[in-house]
This record gives C-alpha cells, structure tokens and sequence, in this order.
C-alpha cells in the first residue's frame, strides 16, 4: 500500500471523533497487536461517498488484538474492563476480542468450526467480505488491507475465499446494499 493510500484510509477513519479517540488511547493499553477494525474502519469511505458523517450507522467499534500467554476468559475480560475503563467518555460501543481465543468460544456459538490463529490480522483475514478485511494497527497506524483498498473505495463486495459461506456473505452484502445503495456484489 502506498504512502497516499495509507494517508488517504487514515483521514476518513480519523473523521470519525470515535476513532480518532480509539486510535490515541489503545498504544496506552499495551494490548499485543491491536487493531482497530472492521465497520467502524470501512464504513468510514463508504459514509463519505454518500455524503454522511464518518460515523453514521456505526453499531459498535471493533478491537482485535492477540496474546496467546493466557487463553482464559478472565484474561481477556480483564483487557476487555481496562478499556471499558479508558473509553467510558465515549459515546460509543466498543467490542474488544482476544484473536488468540476465538476458536474456543466460536464453535459454540455459532455452530461451525473455527481455526486456532496466530495472529490478530488471521481473525481481520476472515470477514465475510473481502473488502472489509481491513484494520489500522493501534501503536504504528499503520493499515492492513490484504485485498487493497480498491474494492473499498469503488463499493465492489466480494465473497472472501477464506470463509465457505456464500450465503451468509450474500446475507451480510444485501445488509450493506441496503444502507449503501451505490454498493455492488459480485460473486
């Protein structure tokens, strides 16, 4: 990714006054690998190509990061409560997931298998959507889009290949289409 691209992704995330904040108070945190990622990171260019604020229909705001040290749920509850405690001025949901840990809760809960990670760009690797595999890496800024930004910025969804579930992600792209009707599907 260029320089440009890099600046370019940062501006819109940072138009958000919840990302930005996000942005500046994770380094602080010490969290191995955060990442700020997914809606609150794409929907930032797509809410500009319609015209709206940087924030509009942002549900919540994802963090990912990744420490294989403690897999326990009272570990990752205790970062979870850290944050909590960092962004309690925010006026925003905030949804902090240990990476590390996904694949001993996921089965359960949604019914299919889920693969040991190495790394919290692994678990950003897996969305439905291929251009919505993107994230900003908390202490560096620096963005992680594996599939490129160009999809992203001409509203191009596409099936990611790493998840076998093409009618979730027909599902998951009629979602976006009908908040972002500029959006297209292919695949």
């Amino acid at each position: 990714m260029t320089p440009r691209e890099q600046s370019w992704i940062l501006d819109l995330v940072r138009a958000n006054p919840v990302n930005a904040a996000l942005l500046d108070l994770l380094p602080a945190l010490g969290l191995p690998q955060a990442h700020l990622t997914a809606g609150c990171v794409f929907q930032a260019v797509w809410n500009r190509r319609a015209g709206r604020a940087a924030g509009w229909g942002i549900k919540d705001y994802d963090v990912f990061y990744f420490d294989d040290r403690d897999l326990s749920w009272e570990a990752e509850d205790d970062a979870i409560q850290r944050l909590r405690a960092a962004t309690a001025h925010l006026p925003a949901a905030i949804e902090l997931r240990n990476q590390a840990r996904v694949h001993l809760w996921y089965p359960g809960r949604f019914g299919t298998p889920y693969p040991r990670l190495a790394s919290a760009r692994q678990g950003i690797d897996r969305f439905l959507v291929a251009c919505t595999c993107i994230g900003i890496e908390a202490t560096t800024g620096e963005v992680y889009a594996p599939d490129g930004l160009d999809d992203l910025a001409a509203g191009v969804l596409r099936h990611n290949p790493v998840d076998e579930r093409p009618d979730l992600f027909r599902r998951k792209a009629e979602s976006y289409r009908e908040r972002w009707s500029f959006l297209t599907i292919e695949g």
